[in-house]
């Protein structure tokens, strides 16, 4: 069921409209107004939308960085079951597979 839920981000209040939890989306918005105010932090002058551009940005980054190492991870995992999958082969008496 679609849903409005309102909330605040970086003193802008808005209307996400969607069937998620109202938490989740509370939560998202937290995680966005504080990636905000900390890259407001370090700016001497910046607008709302030059700050949620750098803002999206920033988050892209960080989850293209995610999906990498989590490539990265699964070719890793995948090397090692190789590597096992090819020591239990050396163990066991060829003549097992005739």
């Amino acid at each position: 069921m679609t849903k409005t839920i309102d909330v605040e981000i970086y003193g802008q209040r808005y209307a996400i409209r969607g069937d998620a939890d109202d938490a989740y989306i509370r939560r998202l918005a937290h995680f966005v107004d504080d990636h905000m105010k900390h890259l407001a932090a370090g700016m001497k002058t910046a607008t709302p939308s030059k700050l949620a551009v750098l803002t999206a940005i920033n988050l892209a980054h960080q989850l293209f960085e995610s999906e990498k190492e989590r490539v990265q991870g699964e070719a890793d995992v995948e090397r090692r079951m190789m590597t096992l999958m090819e020591s239990i082969e050396e163990q066991i008496p060829t003549s097992l597979f005739r």
